[in-house]
């Protein structure tokens, strides 16, 4: 989820059942040292809660000195020992520490000796299941607090199943717990991989990309999900090219091949806001009147008379 889960999009989700968000994976020596990168990376408020922070870091040191500056702020730290891309195997983040389990057994000691909220794994599994439960158990004899396993290698293929037996694995020589994460694309999904593997919770990244709304039971993003996450990201100040990708991912499954030809040919805000007012009847003004409204009326329900 690198650039694509900031706070419009975990607005969003919140409003559709997601119970737990996480930020884009961060560079941990960047954030520590950089006021600016801060700035740029993370943005937080009172309803962006709970939320983990996910640190990318090769070493225990540059992790603890981020999570320390981002700990008043957030409800977790995650560490991504999964992401697998090249760029970051080549930095030695990301899943490369699924072959050092002793850098990431140190990164959770350090963190924990310095901060007070609770410090999380995200790994993969190793073809060898018996390297991922000794991996698991060194995370486990620091404190980790819990884990989130992607049920692939580092090697597969998003197109490739993923392993419940690994995920099922991880479950069970864990003492803390543990969410699971790959090809959840639907509520079905979820519950057939916790039916399947006994976790905690399921986590979705492609999944919720494509359809915000997947945690309140939607197979294909609704289009009410669709202006709330226009109107949010507007409010917020969205650049054009995340506005941009956000909608192309919601849009996969209604648009045409056709519509998406034009739709992903278009370049800015104004042009995109245009397309949507003239296909689809965008109305962000009308939106925000009824949003108002469902406000003012939760609260006059909520009130409680007690006078005499």
């Amino acid at each position: 989820m690198v650039r694509y889960s900031k706070l419009p999009f975990r607005e969003l989700v919140r409003r559709y059942n997601c119970d737990i968000v996480y930020t884009p994976m961060i560079l941990a020596d960047v954030f520590a040292s950089s006021n600016y990168a801060r700035e740029c990376e993370f943005s937080t408020n009172i309803l962006d809660d709970p939320v983990v922070i996910q640190f990318a870091a090769s070493n225990g040191l540059d992790l603890a000195n981020a999570a320390e500056l981002a700990a008043p702020f957030v409800s977790g730290i995650d560490i991504n020992c999964g992401c697998p891309q090249k760029w970051a195997i080549q930095e030695k983040i990301g899943s490369h520490l699924m072959s050092d389990p002793e850098t990431v057994r140190d990164m959770v000691r350090q963190v924990k000796a310095r901060v007070d909220v609770p410090c999380s794994i995200k790994i993969r599994i190793h073809r060898d299941l018996r390297e991922t439960e000794e991996f698991v158990k060194r995370a486990l004899s620091v404190g980790v607090d819990f884990i989130t396993v992607h049920g692939r290698t580092r090697r597969q293929k998003s197109t490739e199943p993923v392993s419940l037996e690994g995920m099922k694995l991880v479950k069970e020589v864990s003492t803390v717990p543990v969410l699971a994460n790959g090809d959840v694309f639907t509520m079905q999904d979820a519950n057939d991989i916790v039916a399947a593997t006994g976790v905690d919770g399921t986590m979705s990244a492609r999944g919720i990309l494509e359809n915000p709304a997947l945690y309140a039971g939607h197979t294909v993003t609704p289009w009410e999900c669709i202006e709330d996450y226009v109107d949010l990201a507007l409010s917020y100040g969205t650049n054009a090219f995340i506005f941009h990708h956000h909608l192309m991912y919601m849009f996969e499954k209604s648009m045409s091949n056709a519509e998406k030809r034009t739709f992903n040919s278009l370049t800015t805000t104004p042009a995109i806001l245009d397309y949507l007012e003239e296909h689809y009847g965008l109305d962000i003004a009308r939106k925000r009147v009824e949003r108002a409204e469902q406000k003012l009326n939760r609260n006059t329900n909520n009130n409680v008379d007690i006078t005499s």
